[in-house]
């Protein structure tokens, strides 16, 4: 089986901004979160290359959801200028290891995964992982066919979950996630979502009634519920519409072949010794007379 990696590039950006201490180019720019972004590629290479893979931006201009809501992320601080700038060159970065990187205004890049799943899903002998810094998208969770792998701690111990680690851990199936969220809010987008619901209140709901729709649907059989819930209908309903990611962006994408990965060339060393990556460097150099043996154990433990 094959493999289509999709990265929501700004959450690992960010993650890696954040875990990883100040680093600064020879030339004295901020770098750590190009550090961290290249560290994990340089893993994610060496222990199973992605035979397919993409990179998904967000843009900066107001996205449709900021429309329907204008105070949606409106309590994040601006993005500090150290961090900006290495969004911008994480472009470059993604261009020096063969991999194509796809933004459209007004969408965000979660949209942008969620169109390019939805797009290739149905291909034959296919396995998406999508590799985020957040849970936002465990609600394109399919089986084993499309899973989500985000980091536990720092940027090196992960987590992948399928359909099983997703009932297992939240008690409701992955498309319930969108009904979860609009119940229970989602702090770092500013969804408030309805007074009162937590995790545990949420999940009782949604198995007794299935989705937001039904919950209120089935509100008049019990006055505690409804007096309870009733206040908060078009909240709730609000917050389903913005927590849903869109699967039909209008991307252009021929086709896997687009997407194709390629074996890491010379020009990546360059970069790395223009950023002063000596480490990552050494660890190249260690991989290429790596054992093809412990390649493939490590890579069994991968996905």
């Amino acid at each position: 089986m094959k493999t289509l990696l999709l990265i929501d590039a700004n959450s690992i950006i960010h993650r890696s901004f954040h875990a990883l201490p100040p680093l600064t180019t020879p030339e004295g720019k901020a770098i750590q979160a190009i550090y961290g972004l290249s560290s994990i590629f340089l893993k994610l290479w060496r222990e199973e290359r992605p035979d397919y893979v993409a990179a998904l931006f967000d843009r900066p201009e107001p996205t449709f959801r900021k429309e329907k809501f204008a105070e949606y992320k409106a309590q994040r601080p601006a993005a500090p200028s150290e961090l900006i700038s290495q969004i911008i060159e994480a472009h470059n970065l993604f261009l020096k290891f063969g991999v194509k990187a796809f933004e459209l205004a007004g969408w965000e890049a979660d949209d942008l995964i969620a169109t390019f799943s939805e797009k290739f899903k149905k291909t034959p002998d296919l396995k998406i992982v999508i590799l985020t810094g957040d849970r936002d998208t465990l609600q394109l969770v399919e089986g084993d066919k499309v899973v989500v792998r985000t980091f536990k701690t720092g940027i090196s111990d992960t987590l992948t979950y399928n359909h099983d680690v997703v009932v297992e851990k939240y008690g409701l199936e992955p498309e319930q996630m969108i009904d979860y969220k609009a119940l229970v809010g989602d702090p770092s987008d500013n969804i408030k979502g309805v007074p009162g619901v937590g995790p545990k209140t949420a999940t009782e709901l949604i198995k007794k009634f299935g989705g937001v729709q039904n919950i209120y649907k089935n509100l008049f059989g019990d006055p505690k519920l409804q007096k309870k819930l009733a206040p908060f209908q078009k909240e709730a309903e609000l917050a389903k519409d913005l927590v849903t990611l869109d699967r039909h962006a209008p991307l252009e994408v021929a086709g896997l072949e687009e997407l194709k990965t390629k074996e890491l060339e010379p020009q990546l060393k360059q970069y790395f010794e223009k950023m002063g990556f000596a480490t990552l460097i050494k660890r190249m150099e260690a991989d290429r007379r790596g054992s093809p043996q412990a390649d493939r154990a490590k890579a069994q433990q991968m996905f």
